[in-house]
C-alpha cells in the first residue's frame, strides 16, 4: 500500500477547525500551543471562538490552516505508516514540507503568516478577484484567458477536470467569465477573495516573500513533494523554496500533481485538515481510489475503519 498525505488550503477553514483534536488528542493540542507561543497571539482561540471574518481573513486563515493539519498529522502518528509522497494546495504546499521534514513547524507558521499579510497587502495595492469556471477543459479556459483584452485575467487553478479558477483584475476577470459563458462553460462563479492569488498582481508579494525566505531552514524532505508550479516530485530543500516563491504567482497544477501521484503508484490518499475538498476533487482526479479526510474524530474514526477494511 503506497499512500499519500494531502494537505487543503485556503477556503476550507471554518470555526472550531481543530478543536475536538486538541481536547481529545495531547500531540495535537502541543500543535495549537506551540502556534501560539510562535505568533505572540491565541490564534488557537480565533480558530475555536470566531469570529469568523477574522478567522476568513487571509492573514490568519493561512496559519490556521497549517497548524490544523499538522495538529491532525500528529494525532494519526502511529496509526499509519510513513507517506510516499505529500501535497498541499496552495498554501498548504508549506504544511507538506513541514510533513515531509523540509521546513521546521515554528518556520512555517511564521512564513505563512507573513505569506497572508503581504498577499492582503498586495490585493490592498491592487485590488483582484477570481471565478471558477466549471465545464470547460484546461485548454479551453486558457483560450478564454489568452482571448482577454483589457485587464488581467490568468488560470490560477487546475483544480479538477473541468474545474479551473481564474485570476486577475475585476475587469479581466468579469471579461474572462463572460468570454467563458460565451464559449459554453457550464457555470462561472464568482469568489469572495481578498486578491487575484496564483495571479501577476502578487508580484509585489512574491518578492516580499522571497526576501524572507531567505533566512529561513530548508532541509532535503524525508518524502518528495509534489510541487504545485511544476506537478513534478520535489526532493531538494532548495529547489523547494524556489518554487514555494514562484508558486504566488504561478497556477496551482493540482489535477496533474494527483495524477503524477497516481502514476506513481500511489493507491491510498489522506488528507489532514479541515474539510472534504481534496477527497471531493479526487472523485474526478484519481477515480477509484480511496481518500479518507482526518480532520476530526469522526475522520478519525473512518480512518480506523479504512484500516480495518
Amino acid at each position: 500500500m503506497s499512500q499519500a498525505f494531502l494537505f487543503p488550503g485556503q477556503g476550507s477553514q471554518h470555526v472550531g477547525m481543530g478543536r475536538e483534536l486538541a481536547e481529545a488528542i495531547p500531540a495535537a493540542r502541543s500543535v495549537f500551543e506551540e502556534a501560539d507561543e510562535a505568533l505572540g497571539f491565541a490564534l488557537s482561540r480565533l480558530m475555536w471562538e470566531g469570529p469568523d471574518e477574522e478567522l476568513t481573513d487571509t492573514r490568519n486563515a493561512q496559519p490556521a490552516l497549517l497548524v490544523h493539519s499538522i495538529a491532525a498529522l500528529r494525532a494519526i502518528d502511529g496509526a499509519v505508516g510513513p507517506a510516499s509522497l505529500a501535497a498541499g494546495h496552495s498554501l498548504a504546499e508549506f504544511t507538506a514540507h513541514v510533513a515531509s521534514g523540509t521546513l521546521a513547524f515554528r518556520d512555517a507558521v511564521l512564513a505563512v503568516r507573513r505569506r497572508g499579510e503581504l498577499m492582503s497587502e498586495a490585493g490592498r495595492a491592487r485590488p483582484g478577484t477570481m471565478a471558477a469556471i466549471l465545464g470547460m477543459d484546461d485548454d479551453a479556459v486558457r483560450d478564454v484567458c489568452a482571448e482577454v483584452t483589457e485587464g488581467v485575467c490568468v488560470p490560477a487553478n487546475f483544480n479538477s477536470p473541468g474545474q479551473v479558477v481564474v485570476s486577475g483584475d475585476e475587469v479581466g476577470v468579469a471579461e474572462g467569465s463572460e468570454r467563458a459563458r460565451e464559449a459554453g462553460a457550464r457555470k462561472v462563479m464568482p469568489l469572495h477573495v481578498s486578491g487575484a492569488f496564483h495571479s501577476p498582481l502578487m508580484e509585489p508579494a512574491q518578492r516580499a516573500l522571497d526576501e524572507h525566505l531567505a533566512d529561513v531552514s530548508f532541509s532535503d524532505p524525508e518524502h518528495p513533494v509534489v510541487s504545485n508550479v511544476t506537478a513534478q516530485p520535489v526532493s531538494e530543500g532548495s529547489v523547494a523554496r524556489e518554487l514555494l516563491v514562484r508558486q504566488l504567482t504561478a497556477p496551482v497544477l493540482w489535477s496533474d500533481s494527483i495524477r503524477v501521484m497516481v502514476e506513481a503508484g500511489v493507491d491510498r490518499f489522506l488528507e489532514l485538515g479541515p474539510g472534504t475538498v481534496l477527497c471531493g476533487l479526487n472523485k474526478r482526479n484519481a477515480r477509484g481510489l480511496p481518500c479518507v479526510s482526518v480532520g476530526d474524530l469522526d475522520g478519525l474514526r473512518r480512518l480506523e475503519e479504512m484500516l480495518w477494511s
